[in-house]
C-alpha cells in the first residue's frame, strides 16, 4: 500500500483517485470544491482540507488540474506541494499543460529533493472511468519505474517518452490529432446528412475501413444524437491547441492544420460552446453551413 495525495478530483481526477483506492492504496484527496471529494470518500479514501494536509504523509502526490497556472499554484504556491512534501516524494502531474512550464517546475522540484514526472493522459472521461487511459510520461527513467504501479492502475497504455516536458509535448501532439479527427468527422456527418444518407449506417461502414478511428467509435453517437455532455470540454481542448501552436512556433515548425482547428475550436468557444464536449465542433460546421 502506498500513501497517495490526489489533488484535483474533477471529471478525470475523481475516477482515477477511486481506482487507486480500490487497488488498495491509502488515498487522501483535495479539491477546491469540497463536494467533489465525496466519491473518493465513499470508495474508502479520505478528504483533506488543504494541499498541505493532503501531502503531509504522502509517498506519491498526483495532480490533475485544468491549466498551467493551476499546476503552478498547486505545486509552487505558498501553501503548495513544494512547501510541504517530503524529500523523495514522487510528484506526478497528470494535467495537460505547457511543456516549458513543466520543465521549469521539474527543475524546482528536483532542487527540493522531489521526483517529478509529467504524465498527461488521453482517453477522456470514459478512459478515466474505465481505467483505460493512455499515459505519456516525461521524467527520469528510475522515477518512471517507481511510479509504474500507480500508472498501471489508472491506464492501459503507459509509455516513458523522454525527459521532463516530453510527456506534455506528446500530449500536445495527441490533442492536435484528436481535434483534426473530430473536425473531419463533424464535417462528414453534416455532409452525409445534407445528402439524405442513412448517416448511422454510413458511419458504421466508414468505421470498418481506413476512415475508422477511435474518434469515430467514441464520438459518432454524440454527433448523431446531438448530445454533447462533456467527456472533454471544448474550453480545455481550446487551451491545448494554444499549447500546440505556441510550441510549434517555438520549435520553428509549421502546423497549418493545427492552426485551422485551433481557430475552429476558438470559434466554438466564442459561440458559447466551451462547456460542451469537443464533439460539439459539429455545431460549428452546422453554423458555417447555415444549418
Amino acid at each position: 500500500m502506498t500513501n497517495i495525495a490526489f489533488i484535483g478530483l474533477g471529471i478525470m481526477g475523481g475516477p482515477m483517485a477511486v481506482h487507486l483506492v480500490k487497488a488498495g492504496h491509502d488515498v487522501v484527496g483535495y479539491n477546491r470544491t469540497p463536494a467533489k471529494t465525496r466519491p473518493l470518500v465513499e470508495a474508502g479514501g479520505r478528504a483533506a482540507g488543504s494541499v498541505a494536509e493532503a501531502v503531509a504523509d504522502a509517498d506519491v502526490v498526483a495532480v490533475m488540474v485544468p491549466d498551467s497556472p493551476d499546476v503552478r499554484d498547486v505545486l509552487a504556491g505558498e501553501d503548495g506541494v513544494f512547501a510541504h512534501a517530503r524529500p523523495g516524494t514522487l510528484v506526478i502531474d497528470f494535467s495537460s499543460i505547457r511543456p516549458d512550464v513543466t520543465v521549469e517546475l521539474a527543475d524546482q522540484a528536483r532542487e527540493l529533493g522531489l521526483r517529478p514526472l509529467d504524465a498527461p493522459v488521453s482517453g477522456g472521461e470514459a478512459g478515466a472511468r474505465d481505467a483505460t487511459l493512455s499515459i505519456m510520461v516525461g521524467g527520469e527513467a528510475a522515477d518512471f519505474a517507481a511510479a509504474r504501479p500507480i500508472f498501471d492502475v489508472v491506464g492501459r497504455t503507459v509509455v516513458h517518452v523522454g525527459p521532463s516536458g516530453a510527456g506534455q509535448t506528446v500530449k500536445a501532439a495527441n490533442q492536435l490529432v484528436v481535434a483534426a479527427n473530430i473536425q473531419a468527422l463533424a464535417e462528414a456527418v453534416v455532409f452525409l446528412e445534407a445528402h439524405g444518407v442513412d448517416t448511422a449506417a454510413a458511419l458504421q461502414v466508414l468505421g470498418g475501413g481506413l476512415a475508422g478511428s477511435k474518434v469515430l467509435d467514441q464520438k459518432r453517437d454524440a454527433m448523431l444524437s446531438r448530445s454533447f455532455d462533456p467527456g472533454f470540454r471544448i474550453e480545455l481542448h481550446h487551451k491545448d491547441l494554444g499549447i500546440v501552436t505556441a510550441a510549434a512556433r517555438e520549435a520553428g515548425v509549421v502546423v497549418p492544420l493545427g492552426a485551422l482547428v485551433a481557430q475552429l475550436m476558438a470559434a466554438a468557444l466564442a459561440n458559447g460552446d466551451g462547456g460542451l464536449d469537443h464533439s460539439a465542433l459539429l455545431r460549428g460546421v452546422e453554423r458555417l453551413s447555415g444549418r
